[in-house]
């Protein structure tokens, strides 16, 4: 499991995808999250803009990211 660690608040779940190096640029991080590819938390998330805060994890294609 990768772990990332946040200077704010929280993070958006495309920027995290972005950030953690999962996808290369917003509209690859667009299209999986959209087709139901991402799971935050357990679950499937299709909102591009859902806010992650320290604790939530995030996985894709056997990737796992936790928020620190």
């Amino acid at each position: 499991m990768q772990k990332i660690k946040i200077n704010s608040e929280f993070i958006k779940l495309d920027c995290l995808l972005k950030f953690a190096n999962i996808v290369s640029s917003g509209g690859e991080a667009k299209f999986i999250i959209l087709n139901k590819q991402v799971l935050v938390n357990g679950k499937i998330c299709t909102q591009r803009g859902k806010k992650l805060y320290c604790g939530d994890f995030v996985e894709f294609n056997k990737i796992c990211v936790k928020i620190e």
